[in-house]
């Protein structure tokens, strides 16, 4: 046992801290797959924590810090999913639209996913892990399914390990993952986003998505579906209408951001391990610009496949970002 853990089970707080510092961000990430929000990710990941503090004398060490905080963290997830349900994308609850709805507004009852920030400091597999299309997977699954999945593929903890940490058996962990599995690999594309990313380039993407955001500022529909493959999709949570295709997404971006929305500024991030863009919108060229939506971009083969714009300015905190934009000069 380390000395860390013997001043932490004696009840020095500061300690504990020491212990918990370096797992804090795997264990947040670990959260928002299992619940595909941030702020329900913060929530878990503090009541987890305190949790653990309070258990700590029950610890008994007969696995690592980090896998005990693991059955913790899991746990505790598992509990908010149940009280909170599933999160959704606005394909989750019907067709899309083939074209623009101007009476779109926004439905505040359906719990939505949300964006993610990433970090510098974060690995290859962290961002993998929290794209867009699997954690929106993963809200399929039932939350037994879901944590199992998730401690295997993306933990690497052994199936008996998972049946100790769910407090249940090897053989529905198995059935578990197998069901999980089958259902993830329906709904997320073959082959690696980031490895997509990763063969096109930095400054390539870069690229993208300044070509993006210009065509957006400057109104520019042209330069704008140049950019998008023919199966595109566009959609704006907490707004159920979304679109599929060239031909809706056209029709959409003409009628609604390039024409109804008076002035745009953009600053480029990244979000859920992949291109992002947190858009601002102005009455006018003018005027202030206040946060709008954190625009998350799936690019495939050099093109935007799918736009999926979280409306939600409370977000940008999460990323960071200014409260405001000037107006443009």
């Amino acid at each position: 046992m380390t000395a860390d853990l013997e001043l932490a089970r004696a009840g020095d707080d500061a300690a504990f801290d020491r212990l918990v510092g370096p797992l804090r961000r795997e264990l947040h990430a670990h959260c928002y797959r299992m619940l595909g929000s941030s702020y329900d990710a913060d929530d878990a990941l503090q009541d987890a924590l305190l949790r653990a503090w309070r258990g700590l004398a029950r610890f008994e060490g007969r696995s690592s810090v980090r896998s005990w905080l693991y059955t913790v963290a899991t746990r505790t997830c598992l509990d908010l999913a149940e009280q909170r349900g599933r999160r959704a994308l606005p394909m989750d609850l019907g067709p899309s639209s083939d074209r623009a709805v101007l009476d779109n507004p926004p439905l505040t009852e359906i719990s939505w996913l949300g964006p993610y920030a990433d970090q510098p400091g974060d690995s290859y597999e962290q961002r993998e892990s929290v794209q867009l299309a699997f954690v929106a997977a993963l809200q399929h699954l039932p939350g037994n399914q879901r944590a199992a999945l998730l401690l295997f593929e993306v933990l690497d903890f052994s199936a008996a390990e998972i049946a100790e940490m769910m407090d249940t058996s090897v053989a529905s962990v198995n059935s578990a993952l197998q069901r999980a599995r089958r259902i993830v690999a329906d709904k997320v594309p073959d082959g690696s986003r980031q490895q997509n990313l990763r063969e096109l380039g930095d400054a390539r993407v870069r690229d993208i998505v300044k070509q993006y955001s210009t065509a957006l500022e400057q109104g520019d529909a042209d330069s704008l579906i140049a950019l998008l493959t023919e199966d595109v999709t566009w959609s704006m949570p907490p707004l159920r209408h979304w679109y599929d295709g060239i031909a809706a997404v056209t029709d959409f971006a003409v009628a609604i951001p390039l024409t109804r929305c008076p002035s745009w500024q953009h600053l480029p991030i990244t979000a859920n391990g992949q291109p992002a863009i947190a858009s601002y919108l102005g009455a006018s060229a003018d005027s202030d610009h206040l946060p709008w939506s954190i625009e998350v971009l799936t690019v495939r083969a050099g093109k935007i496949a799918a736009v999926t714009s979280f409306i939600d300015s409370n977000a940008f905190a999460l990323f960071g970002l200014p409260p405001a934009l000037g107006p443009i000069s």
